[in-house]
């Protein structure tokens, strides 16, 4: 019962997608394009037979081939069938369906799922709730806002303590520096 007041995905009537991708630019002549993967399991892209594309109205398409380039992806995609086409998917966000993602190891989560946790001090003390998560180079940033206004917090194993996602909640620990 209380899974379905805090809402979980199984009953979301809309489905949720992860995004592995973005379309860089066209490659060759023959509708093949450039992505830039944004997941840590590029081979995914081989198990393919649809992937999502857009960021807001994802629509499926397609995947006719996968190869691997350095570190790029080169994707054709079903309808694609030009330079000038593929052309129309630069800066395209590429996703999949969250049911489709590969399975999480114990400890390991989405970063969309910290968004909206309640934020407590190690002394017990209630900072906020994680509005954002920034990706940066080095680490994660997490941007936690609450009364006494907004707090960016690194996502490293010194600050952040425990995620306890049954009762939607982040123990960290502030640094000095930290405090707002």
């Amino acid at each position: 019962m209380d899974d379905i007041a805090q809402g979980s995905t199984e009953e979301s009537v809309e489905p949720r997608f992860l995004i592995i991708g973005r379309v860089q630019k066209p490659h060759g002549v023959r509708g093949d394009v450039r992505v830039m993967p944004y997941t840590e399991l590029p081979e995914r892209f081989s198990w393919l037979e649809t992937v999502y594309v857009g960021e807001t109205d994802p629509q499926p398409v397609g995947v006719e081939s996968v190869r691997f380039h350095g570190d790029v992806i080169l994707l054709k995609l079903a309808g694609y069938d030009s330079r000038e086409a593929a052309g129309a998917l630069r800066g395209e966000w590429l996703q999949v369906l969250e049911s489709e993602a590969i399975p999480l190891e114990e400890g390991e989560y989405y970063l969309y799922q910290l968004e909206g946790l309640a934020v407590y001090t190690d002394a017990g003390e209630h900072l906020g709730e994680l509005a954002q998560v920034m990706e940066t180079g080095a680490n994660n940033v997490f941007v936690v806002r609450g009364k006494r206004g907004e707090i960016l917090l690194p996502d490293t194993a010194e600050v952040v303590r425990e995620i306890d996602f049954g009762n939607g909640r982040m123990t960290v620990h502030l640094l000095p520096g930290l405090r707002p």
